[in-house]
Formats: C-alpha cells, sequence, structure tokens
C-alpha cells in the first residue's frame, strides 16, 4: 500500500485538506509558540505528532496523532524522530503490525525513558470503513450524524449501542506482552484494531492530552475526558472547520495560553472517490493479496 504524506510533523499548523474519500481539518500548536499566523516552521517543534496521508492511490486515508510525554526540545527532537518512524513504516498495510513496528522502534530511539501515546485511523473510502488502534492515548470523539449525538469512539461503547466490530487477529495470545500501551513502555507490547462504518455527516476528533487536562473554573479542576465531550456536545458539527475553532475557544478561553502542546485533528467522509487508472484497478487485487500475506511473514525483533 503505496502512501503519500499530506500533512505531517510537529510544529505549528492551522489548516484543512481534502482528500479523496475524506476531509481533514488540522491544528497543533506546540507549548510556547506564537499564535500569530503559522511561522515558516521556525517556531522549535513540540512534542505533539500529527500525519495525514493519502494511500492506494487515494482510494485510503491514514491518520496518526501521538503526543510524547514532557516539554522542552529533546521531547521535540523525539517528537521528529517518531514523525520519521511514521513516514518509514506508513506503508504497512496491516495497522496493527504498523503499531507494533513504531513501538519497537520508537523504544530504541527514544531517551531518557520518554513515552508517546498514539492513535492510527484508516479510512476506506470505498466501503466507509475506519479501523481504529489506540495505544494509550486519550478516546476520540465521534458524532452520529443519523441519531446527532456525540460519544467516545472506543470498540466498548460505539454510539449506537451495538457492539464496535473488533478485529484481532493479527494479535498475539494470552502469553503477549501489555496491550494498547503507549509507545516506549514495552517494546514486546501488543496492539488491537476495531472497526467502526462512517456515514455522510459523520466526524471524528481526535486531540491530545491538554485538552482534557485543562484546569477550569475558580478551583482549578482539571476537565477530564467526560468534561470535555459535554463541551463539545453544545457545539454544532455541520462545520468541523469551525468545530475545531469553537471547541479550543470552549476549552481554553479567548486569549489563554494552555499550559501544554495542544492538537486537534477532526475529519469526515466527503463522498468523494479517486479516479484510479485501469491498469492501477486491474493490479489492485494483486498487490493486496500481497500485502495480505506480507502481513503473516513474522518481523524480526532486535537482539
Amino acid at each position: 500500500m503505496q502512501c503519500m504524506e499530506v500533512w505531517g510533523g510537529n510544529h505549528r499548523i492551522d489548516t484543512g485538506v481534502v482528500l479523496p474519500g475524506l476531509d481533514a481539518w488540522v491544528y497543533s500548536q506546540p507549548h510556547g509558540g506564537d499564535a500569530a499566523p503559522v511561522p515558516p516552521r521556525d517556531d522549535g517543534g513540540g512534542g505533539d505528532v500529527h500525519y495525514v496521508s493519502s494511500c492506494a492511490s487515494g482510494m485510503i486515508a491514514r491518520i496518526l496523532v501521538a503526543d510524547v510525554a514532557g516539554h522542552g526540545r529533546p521531547v521535540a527532537e523525539t517528537a521528529e524522530r517518531l514523525r520519521r518512524l511514521m513516514r518509514r513504516h506508513i506503508n504497512d498495510h496491516d495497522q496493527v503490525r504498523l503499531m507494533r513496528s513504531l513501538n519497537r522502534e520508537f523504544a530504541a530511539v527514544s531517551t531518557a525513558g520518554r513515552f508517546a501515546t498514539a492513535v492510527a485511523f484508516t479510512f476506506d473510502a470505498t466501503t466507509g470503513r475506519l479501523i481504529v488502534t489506540n495505544a494509550g492515548h486519550p478516546p476520540p470523539m465521534w458524532y452520529r450524524a443519523e441519531g446527532r449525538q456525540w460519544a467516545f469512539l472506543t470498540p466498548r461503547l460505539p454510539p449506537d449501542g451495538a457492539a464496535a466490530e473488533a478485529d484481532d487477529s493479527d494479535s498475539a495470545g494470552d502469553d503477549a506482552g501489555p496491550a494498547d500501551v503507549p509507545f516506549g513502555i514495552e517494546d514486546a507490547a501488543e496492539y488491537s484494531r476495531f472497526e467502526v462504518g462512517l456515514g455522510t455527516g459523520d466526524v471524528v476528533v481526535c486531540y491530545t492530552d491538554s485538552l482534557p487536562e485543562c484546569r477550569t473554573g475558580a478551583a482549578g479542576e482539571m476537565l477530564g475526558t467526560d468534561g470535555l465531550l459535554a463541551a463539545t456536545r453544545a457545539l454544532a458539527a455541520e462545520d468541523p472547520a469551525r468545530l475545531v475553532r469553537d471547541l479550543l475557544h470552549a476549552v481554553f478561553g479567548p486569549g489563554a495560553a494552555p499550559a501544554d502542546d495542544v492538537t486537534v485533528i477532526a475529519f469526515r467522509p466527503n463522498g468523494l472517490r479517486a479516479k484510479i487508472p485501469f491498469h492501477d484497478r486491474l493490479l489492485a487485487p494483486l498487490r493486496y493479496l500481497r500485502a495480505v500475506a506480507g502481513s503473516f511473514v513474522p518481523t524480526a525483533q532486535p537482539r
């Protein structure tokens, strides 16, 4: 599966992008960075990493968000290494194996015991299916247009009340290491995945922990994920670009300076289909079978 990076990095950005099948809005502000219009990538970067890519001739979109713990230049440098690892492994057809590779290699390159939470999405524009893998990251939020309801996007409590489709076929058995933990905690960790179907008007919002950890009110209590979800439910979801701005305003207030890096990505299906060249359509089944066969080849473990 060949993927092309559309947006990626750990620097300030505030932009939208239209992919075949998916619209996405990316906002990222490193801690202490200038809140003025985007500078020419000289803000020093932060610990949040975003990665948006278009794969398989536009039929598939893949999005990753990660948050390296801590602040300062060493954290920014670690985040830059993680972004390079994302670019190296983004073509892996199997999302579980992608996360395993990122975790193992991040553990090898991170310093001072740093870890990173992460969440990965793979969206198939031909079917409307979204694959989700979460490595200790705050739960994404999902707006279901059909019921006009917000809820957390998790395998246990999807908004429609039914069980999300879990697919752990590439995960190890009971003797495996810890599951779905942040990168850098355990290099032998295993990761799972689940799938949901996105409909027209649905919106998914992922974010880093600066939002739920924001202090609010006179007592300075932490907002928390439940408080964030409640704040999001009060906002209009019809315009995701405005939704991101309104969410940041609702959490941090006007002119506030967050105490951590801030990243928010919102995306929704747009119903567009990529125009696939005829020869690519002919070769697509062969490429898919080759990728699936490759997913069963054991990955070499570092000594």
